[in-house]
């Protein structure tokens, strides 16, 4: 594989079906050299956890400047082509990319290399294979958790390992097909909003999300939730 885009994310959380991404970092490579990166930051429309701020050290501040996945997706759409991906546990970026795009009407198939495979398979003596453990292993250079420079390492580590364990006809070096089932959300409906809208009056709650933003998945959900946690809101004419 010698033409490809590294890509990573930072995301609100580790679930394709509830979070979000809020970074998209790319490499694009030709013939094994490196011609174009790609970096942007998402608002996830949503604020973040403090532990997710802590990691990333990307501020609510500066995702409210930043455009939605709607405006972002197609720009990186663009910028990696039909490329096949690589990545360090590609299919959690992929998992992630694939929603936002089919949600967009998008189909989206793509082929990829796994770093984290092949560091299972050849590495199995070490500790760990996360990708903070391996680049102080090999001592790569590496400023974790922002999405450009987590590609950039991980374009690193691809090349050290194939440098030491590549052989013909190795199939982890080989792009492969990547599996990740996802139909497409619709957007929250009228009555949901105004449903969620009086949940939150009701219970003086102030929404740490974009109502507008939400699925209608999501909006059942934030709805189940208040109402676990604070009751229903009285119909018109009850108290």
């Amino acid at each position: 594989m010698d033409s490809y885009i590294v890509v990573d994310l930072e995301t609100t959380g580790l679930n394709p079906k509830k979070d979000k991404i809020i970074e998209i970092g790319a490499l694009k490579i030709q013939n094994g050299k490196l011609v174009e990166t790609f970096q942007m930051l998402v608002n996830p429309g949503r604020t973040l956890t403090e532990a997710v701020e802590n990691i990333t050290h990307i501020t609510d501040e500066e995702l409210a400047q930043a455009s939605y996945i709607e405006h972002v997706l197609p720009e990186y759409m663009e910028f990696a082509e039909d490329y096949p991906l690589l990545g360090h546990s590609i299919l959690f970026d992929y998992s992630f990319l694939k929603r936002a795009a089919v949600n967009q009407g998008y189909s989206y198939e793509r082929e990829g290399v796994d770093t984290l495979a092949i560091a299972r398979a050849y590495l199995p003596e070490l500790e760990s294979r996360r990708l903070t453990y391996l680049c102080s292993y090999f001592g790569i250079e590496h400023q974790a958790h922002r999405a450009l420079e987590d590609a950039r390492a991980t374009y690193a580590l691809f090349n050290l390992l194939k440098d030491r364990f590549y052989k013909e006809e190795d199939k982890l070096f080989s792009p492969k097909k990547l599996i990740y089932q996802v139909k497409k959300e619709g957007p929250a409906t009228r009555s949901q909003k105004e449903q969620l809208l009086k949940l939150l009056s009701y219970h003086s709650l102030t929404p740490e999300y974009n109502i507008d933003k939400l699925t209608k998945s999501e909006a059942s959900r934030y709805m189940d939730q208040i109402i676990f946690r604070h009751g229903r809101y009285p119909k018109e004419g009850k108290e």
